[in-house]
C-alpha cells in the first residue's frame, strides 16, 4: 500500500526551495509513495506544478500567503487542517517559513503521524527588530516540538537551529539542496555567441547574478559594487537575473548613474544555466540563505564566486581558495574582488576550478529525492515510535 504524502509550501515563487519541492513530489518513488502539494497561489511556478498531474495532485490554499496577516494567516490554517484531514496523509513534510509553521500546527491538529520540515533558510534574521525576531523563534520552537524530523540544506542551517534551540544537534539531518549536476555546465554554441543571442555586449568580462529581487537577496550591493567596478574598469559588464518589486526602482538607478551599457536586470529567463556558462563571475550579496541553489549551480558551472559570507554559503565558499567571501555588507571589498578576478584571467581560472571541485555528488538533485526517501522508509517503518526531533528545552 502507498503510504500518502502530503508537501506544503507557501507559494511558488522561482527560487531554490521552490523548485526543489516540485521536483521531490513529482520524483519521489510513485509506486511506493502518493504525493499531493499544498501551496498558496499566484507563484511563478503555478502552471509548472499543474503540469505534474496525474501523478502529483495539487491543491490551491487561498489565503497562504507570504505577508505576515494575522487573519488570513487563521484561515489559512483552518483551510490546512480541512485539507489534510480530507486527504489522510502518512506524512506531512513542510517547506518555507509561513507554511513551515502553519502546516506544522495543522498537521498536528489533523493528527497526522509523521510532520517533517525542511529549512531551506529561517524567517527570523539578525536585521529584523528584537521583538519580531523573538515572536518568530517562539513559534518555530512551539513548530519544532511537532515535528518528527528536522531536515537542514547547509551545516551552517544546523548550527543556527542549535544555538536557537530548535533541535539537538545529533538530531538534525542534513540533504543538501540539489541541482541537475550531470547537466552543468549547460552546452552553449560559445560564450561570446551565447550573450550576443541574450542580447548582451559579447566581448566584456560579464559578471552575473541570480535571485528575487527581494531584501533577502539584497540587489541595490550588487548594484553599488556594479557602479564601484564599472567606474574602475568601464568594459565590464553586470547582469541580473531575477525579477520583484524592487526591479522597477533598481533600473531607475542604473540609468541615474548612467549605468544602462553596464548593468542589465533580464528578469527570470529559461536560459539561466546557459547564461551562467557563458559568465566569468558570479556575484551574490544575499545577507540570508539556506543553501542558494544559483551559487551551488554557478560553481559547478566553473565560476569563481564572490559573495556575503552568509549562512549556507560559508558551506560552499572558501575565502581566496574557490571564491571570494566577504563581511555581509561591505559592498567595497565585494567590488574589489570582483575587480581583482576581472583583472587576472589566471586567478580567475584557478577558482572556477577549485568551485567545481568544490560541488561533491550529496549536491545531486536526485541523491536529494533518494535521501528524503530513506528517510520516508525508515520513519514509516518506525512510526509507532516517539518524537525524533530532540529539540532543545
Amino acid at each position: 500500500m502507498k503510504a500518502k504524502v502530503v508537501h506544503i509550501i507557501t507559494r511558488l515563487d522561482f527560487g531554490g526551495a521552490q523548485q526543489n519541492t516540485l521536483y521531490t513530489v513529482e520524483h519521489l518513488d510513485h509506486e511506493r509513495f502518493e504525493t499531493v502539494l499544498l501551496t498558496g497561489p499566484g507563484g511563478h511556478l503555478d502552471a509548472k506544478a499543474a503540469a505534474l498531474g496525474p501523478r502529483v495532485k495539487v491543491r490551491f490554499v487561498e489565503d497562504l500567503v507570504r505577508e505576515v496577516s494575522p487573519f488570513r494567516d487563521v484561515i489559512a490554517l483552518l483551510e490546512l487542517t480541512r485539507m489534510l484531514r480530507e486527504e489522510n496523509p502518512a506524512v506531512v513534510h513542510t517547506h518555507s517559513s509561513k507554511a513551515g509553521i502553519l502546516g506544522r500546527f495543522a498537521a498536528a491538529l489533523a493528527g497526522v503521524p509523521l510532520i517533517l520540515h525542511t529549512y531551506h533558510g529561517f524567517g527570523f534574521h539578525e536585521g529584523q527588530k528584537p521583538l519580531m525576531k523573538t515572536v518568530f523563534v517562539f513559534l518555530e520552537r512551539l513548530a519544532a516540538r511537532l515535528s518528527t524530523r528536522l531536515i537542514f540544506v547547509s551545516k551552517a542551517n544546523i548550527d543556527t537551529a542549535v544555538r536557537h534551540g530548535l533541535v539537538a544537534p545529533e538530531a538534525a539531518v542534513l540533504i543538501r539542496s540539489g541541482v541537475a549536476l550531470a547537466e552543468l555546465p549547460a552546452p552553449i554554441p560559445g560564450k561570446k555567441e551565447k550573450r550576443a543571442l541574450a542580447g548582451l555586449r559579447r566581448d566584456p568580462p560579464l559578471v552575473l547574478s541570480i535571485g528575487n529581487l527581494k531584501p533577502q537577496k539584497n540587489p541595490g550591493d550588487f548594484l553599488k559594487a556594479a557602479e564601484s567596478v564599472v567606474a574602475r574598469c568601464p568594459q565590464v559588464s553586470f547582469v541580473f537575473i531575477g525579477d520583484g518589486p524592487a526591479r522597477a526602482r533598481l533600473e531607475a538607478r542604473v540609468i541615474a548613474k548612467g549605468l544602462s551599457r553596464n548593468v542589465r536586470f533580464l528578469g527570470w529567463r529559461d536560459d539561466a544555466r546557459e547564461l551562467l556558462a557563458a559568465a566569468d563571475i558570479f556575484l551574490m550579496t544575499s545577507l540570508w540563505e539556506g543553501l542558494p541553489r544559483a551559487l551551488v549551480e554557478a560553481m559547478k558551472s566553473g565560476l569563481p564566486p564572490v559573495c556575503y559570507g552568509v549562512d549556507g554559503v560559508r558551506d560552499l565558499v572558501r575565502d581566496g581558495l574557490n571564491g571570494f567571501s566577504v563581511a555581509p555588507g561591505d559592498w567595497q571589498t565585494l567590488a574589489d574582488r570582483v575587480l581583482a578576478l576581472v583583472e587576472d584571467k589566471t586567478l580567475r581560472e584557478r577558482l572556477g576550478r577549485e568551485a567545481v571541485r568544490a560541488i561533491g555528488a550529496d549536491f545531486d538533485i536526485d541523491g536529494m529525492v533518494r535521501l528524503q526517501e530513506r528517510l520516508l522508509t525508515d520513519l514509516l517503518e518506525g512510526l509507532a515510535g516517539p518524537s525524533l526531533t530532540g529539540a532543545a528545552p
